[in-house]
């Protein structure tokens, strides 16, 4: 069967392919979208194995969608659908498995439809011969630590158990010394006994890993182990990725990033308590800072758009609480917005903070700014 999503930013021609779609009786449209952003929101909860995808859509297009969609999931089948040719080579080069032009024609589209057939099929007697991963694991590790087998959450044996896995996605595809997971998650436990426990918590981890789909994943070499996961979605490693492969903000890339700060919803592991995650907050959050200030950035270029500047930046303050700068944009955009009553709010609420917890007052700047609301106010 196959399972597609389609996206087209035009809804009549979004409404064509779905009714030629449906004229096949081995096709699912499973669900129609008519922009990206919603596809990066909704495509880990969805089940589909095919997307027709229109390239020319504003914000992000069809051929960066694709990357994105196999960056997640390299064996879901692509299909491009466009009214221009010359966007053939790149389409191709995306492993796509079909180009479509539009007008969409019947007979063209039996064709596609038949490759897809032959090359679903030839992937599920793959799956047949060696066991592949049917569902999705989603680890969530910002707030509180949390793995979800498609959605629902996974029973782990033990704490501990749990606590292995998390260090383990801590330093994923990494090896780790027997002794530094031990000092790491049992530091207060003798060494002979606390190796039991290691070697225990081992056990029920394969279990865990082998019931939903992942019975190789933990190897030992050299008295050290290491995890490798194929195919799973992790808040954390998604942050740190798009950080480092998105070092600047654009029209092409801007609503994956919001997708991206959007998950962050505490920082790394901080609801567990795990002392060894420590070190790892203050790189999570710095990275989580600097891609807000890039997507600030970006939206302080464009018209119109204050209130996703305004949404940002007391994301930022969050974490930077007597920011003198992060407050000094705020009240500028209110400003802007002819809100004057919330930017002159926004300067009391952060000049008793300052009082009050570092006994100073807000620099020459923001009080001039401050005295500017009050007059334009009068």
């Amino acid at each position: 069967m196959i399972k597609t999503i389609i996206v087209d930013d035009e809804k009549l021609s979004l409404q064509h392919l779905q009714r030629k779609l449906n004229d096949f009786d081995n096709v699912e449209v499973v669900k129609a979208f008519t922009n990206a952003t919603d596809v990066l929101k909704e495509m880990r909860r969805i089940d589909f194995n095919t997307a027709f995808l229109d390239i020319e859509m504003p914000g992000l297009n069809g051929l960066e969608l694709a990357e994105i969609i196999h960056d997640w999931n390299s064996d879901i089948q692509i299909v491009f659908c466009t009214a221009f040719r010359d966007y053939a080579v790149q389409a191709f080069e995306l492993h796509s498995i079909d180009y479509l032009l539009k007008p969409l024609l019947t007979d063209r589209l039996q064709k596609t439809i038949t490759r897809l057939e032959r090359q679903l099929t030839a992937s599920s007697n793959t799956e047949a011969k060696n066991k592949h991963i049917d569902s999705l694991l989603r680890v969530k590790c910002f707030g509180e630590f949390v793995v979800y087998e498609d959605d629902s959450p996974v029973k782990w044996r033990t704490a501990k158990a749990r606590e292995l896995f998390a260090f383990f996605i801590a330093n994923h595809q990494t090896y780790i010394h027997r002794d530094s997971i031990i000092y790491a998650i049992w530091p207060d436990i003798e060494y002979g006994k606390a190796k039991v426990q290691l070697h225990t918590s081992i056990s029920y981890l394969r279990k865990t890993l082998k019931s939903i789909g992942y019975p190789d994943a933990l190897t030992f070499l050299n008295e050290s182990y290491a995890m490798e996961l194929d195919k799973f979605q992790c808040d954390a490693i998604e942050l740190e990725q798009a950080f480092h492969d998105h070092t600047t903000v654009n029209e092409g890339n801007i609503a994956f990033l919001e997708y991206v700060v959007d998950r962050y919803k505490g920082d790394y592991m901080e609801q567990n308590g795990y002392e060894w995650a420590l070190p790892k907050v203050e790189y999570y959050r710095t990275l989580y800072m600097q891609l807000l200030q890039k997507i600030i950035a970006y939206y302080d270029m464009k018209i119109g758009t204050e209130q996703k500047k305004i949404t940002y930046l007391h994301r930022l303050l969050q974490y930077s609480p007597y920011s003198e700068h992060i407050i000094q944009q705020l009240m500028n955009c209110y400003m802007d917005m002819g809100n004057r009553g919330k930017a002159i709010t926004i300067y009391h609420t952060f000049a008793n903070n300052l009082l009050e917890d570092l006994g100073i007052t807000p620099d020459q700047t923001t009080q001039k700014l401050y005295e500017t609301a009050i007059g334009l106010e009068e």
